[in-house]
C-alpha cells in the first residue's frame, strides 16, 4: 500500500511554516495517542503515521528531500537508511519519542516529564483579601486563617506508621517508573502501584491514611504595607502547602482587593473627590473644608466666579506611593449647587438680581447664545430667503 503524502497527512498546505506544521501535529497526536485510543490499531497506526509526517517536515534537510523526490528519498538507501525503515532510519521509535518529547514536553511517550522519586515542593496557594481605603492608606497588621495541607506530625510527612518501614515497591523495583511496549512504541510511565515514590507505605499512619499530609487551617500574621493598590500581590515564602515526602513547603500568594470609597477614587497615588458649594459661595468665593483620607480635613479656596467641574489640587493630600514614600495629590472637583425650595422672598430677591445682572456677569452663557443667535442668522430657507 502506498504511502499518503506527508503534507495530507498533516493536513497543511506544501508552504506551511514549522510552528502551522508543529500546531498540525500536535492537534494529530493527542487525537491518535494510544493513551487516548486502547486496543485500537487504526488509531495507532495514524499515529504512526502522523509523526512519520512531522519528522519529515520538521526538519530541513528531510524535508527538501521529500519535496524534492517524495518518499523516494528515504528508500533503498535514502537520508533515511536502512533500507526501508522510513524517515526514522534505524532509530525508529526512539527518535519519535524524542520528537514527541520536544514538541509536548513530556518524558518518553504518554505521561508527564519525569519526576524524580524524592521529596518534591508543595504547591503555592492563593489567599483574597479584601481591605477598605483607608486600611490601603495607612497600612494594616491583620490575621488570616488559610486552609492548607500540613505535614503530618505522627509519621514525619513519610506516610508510614511510626516504627514500620517503607517497603520498596515490587512494581518498578524502586525505579519509581515502568516501561511497556506498544508495538512499535515503547511507552514509560509513573509506576501505578507507588506513584513514582520508589517506595510504598505497608502500614499506613494512622493520622493521615499514608498520605503524609493533614488537611488543617493555619493562621498567619499578614503585614499590609500602605501604599498597596487594587491588585497588588504579596508573596510569603514557605507558607504554601507542605511537600511530599519531606520536601520543601510551596508559597503564599495574598492578592489585594481594595473596596470602593464613598466619597474618594482613586487613580494612582492620587485621589479624586467632589465637593459641593452653594451658588453665592461659588460666584463670591470663599474657603471650604474638605475631608481628608487620613481622616482630618483641609482647607481649599473656591475662586470667586467658580463653575461646576473646576478642579483643584491639594499637593500631598493623596495616597503614599508603595514605593518612596511620598504622597500624591489630592484633586477636588468641585459643583456648583442650584438651591432649591425657596421661599417666595428669596425668589423676588433673585429676580431683582437678574433685573440687576448686567453684560459680562454670565459670559459662558452669553457668548454661548450670541453663537446661537449667528447661526440662526445663516440658517437659510429653501429658495434662500433668510428663516423667519
Amino acid at each position: 500500500m502506498s504511502k499518503r503524502d506527508y503534507y495530507e497527512v498533516l493536513g497543511v498546505d506544501r508552504g506551511a511554516d514549522e510552528k502551522t506544521l508543529k500546531t498540525a501535529y500536535r492537534k494529530l497526536a493527542m487525537k491518535y495517542h494510544p493513551d487516548q485510543n486502547p486496543d485500537n490499531p487504526e488509531a495507532e497506526a495514524k499515529f504512526k503515521e502522523v509523526g512519520e509526517a512531522y519528522a519529515v517536515l520538521s526538519d530541513g534537510d528531510k524535508r527538501a528531500a521529500y519535496d524534492r523526490m517524495g518518499h523516494a528519498a528515504f528508500e533503498q538507501g535514502g537520508m533515511g537508511g536502512g533500507g526501508g525503515q522510513g524517515p526514522f532510519g534505524g532509530a525508529g521509535a526512539a527518535e519519535f519519542a524524542d520528537i514527541f518529547e520536544q514538541v509536548f514536553g513530556m518524558g518518553g511517550m504518554g505521561g508527564r516529564r519525569r519526576s524524580s522519586n524524592g521529596p518534591a515542593r508543595g504547591a503555592d496557594l492563593r489567599y483574597d483579601l479584601e481591605i477598605n481605603l483607608e486600611d490601603a492608606f495607612h497600612g494594616k497588621d491583620t490575621t488570616i486563617d488559610v486552609p492548607t495541607a500540613m505535614e503530618c506530625e505522627r509519621c514525619d510527612g513519610q506516610g508510614n506508621e511510626p516504627g514500620t518501614e517503607l517497603e520498596t515497591c515490587p512494581t518498578c523495583s524502586g525505579a519509581g517508573r515502568i516501561r511497556r511496549s506498544q508495538g512499535f512504541f515503547t511507552m514509560e510511565q509513573t509506576c501505578p502501584q507507588c506513584g513514582g515514590r520508589g517506595q510504598y507505605v505497608k502500614t499506613p499512619c494512622q493520622e493521615c491514611d499514608g498520605v503524609g499530609r493533614v488537611r488543617k487551617n493555619r493562621t498567619l500574621q499578614v503585614q499590609i504595607p500602605a501604599g498597596v493598590e487594587d491588585g497588588t500581590r504579596i508573596r510569603l515564602a514557605g507558607e504554601g502547602e507542605a511537600g511530599a515526602r519531606g520536601g520543601p513547603r510551596g508559597d503564599l500568594y495574598i492578592f489585594i482587593s481594595v473596596n470602593p470609597h464613598e466619597l474618594f477614587e482613586r487613580d494612582g497615588p492620587n485621589l479624586y473627590c467632589r465637593a459641593p458649594s452653594s451658588m453665592v459661595q461659588a460666584a463670591l468665593g470663599c474657603s471650604i473644608e474638605v475631608p481628608t483620607i487620613e481622616g482630618g480635613k483641609a482647607e481649599m479656596k473656591i475662586p470667586e466666579g467658580a463653575q461646576t467641574g473646576r478642579r483643584m489640587r491639594l499637593r500631598g493630600k493623596g495616597m503614599p506611593r508603595l514605593r518612596g514614600g511620598a504622597r500624591g495629590d489630592m484633586i477636588v472637583e468641585l459643583f456648583v449647587e442650584t438651591p432649591r425650595n425657596l421661599t417666595d422672598r428669596q425668589k423676588e430677591l433673585l429676580k431683582e438680581f437678574c433685573d440687576l445682572s448686567g453684560e459680562g456677569c454670565n459670559p459662558d452663557s452669553d457668548g454661548f447664545f450670541n453663537k446661537v443667535r449667528q447661526f440662526w442668522d445663516d440658517v437659510t430657507t429653501d429658495d434662500g430667503r433668510p428663516s423667519a
